[in-house]
């Protein structure tokens, strides 16, 4: 008995140790970053797939703002309405498109927001009247992001 019970003590100290470790304020804004750009998208793809695109809308179906929009409420983050609203949110920080991470919001332009996933010029959202929420493959000299952003708190 005394041995789990050391066992346990053990564990209960790194446990401990590893709570306490600090970091910097940079490490924990890009963690805050990568969770909130996950959940959101996880919470999106798992809500909103295959529902309609619809202007204007906030849910069961969206248009490309209000699927961002709604989706960071969820994990929460309130962003503005519009793409243009988004775009001057104290919630965004710049990211080069080469850096791109699962979660990250890409902007078309400025009337158009999407998220990017973990594939290869891939993101999901909702994309334009008569079609369905889902993923779209992207590729440079055609449709494309022209800007990214991660969303922290």
């Amino acid at each position: 008995m005394s041995r789990i019970l050391s066992i346990i003590v053990t564990l209960a100290c790194i446990a401990i140790t590893v709570l306490t470790v600090s970091t910097t304020p940079a490490q924990a804004a890009a963690h805050s970053a990568d969770w909130y750009g996950n959940s959101a998208l996880s919470w999106a793809e798992s809500h909103a797939y295959n529902h309609w695109y619809a202007s204007g809308g906030t849910g069961p179906d969206y248009d490309c703002s209000g699927l961002v929009m709604v989706s960071f409420e969820h994990v929460g983050i309130k962003l503005p309405r519009t793409t243009y609203g988004m775009l001057s949110s104290k919630h965004l920080r710049s990211v080069p498109l080469s850096r791109i991470r699962r979660g990250d919001i890409l902007f078309y332009g400025s009337g158009h927001v999407e998220f990017a996933t973990k594939w290869y010029h891939q993101s999901f959202g909702a994309h334009d009247t008569g079609s369905r929420i889902g993923w779209i493959k992207w590729w440079p000299g055609s449709w494309q992001p022209t800007m990214a952003f991660e969303v922290i708190s």
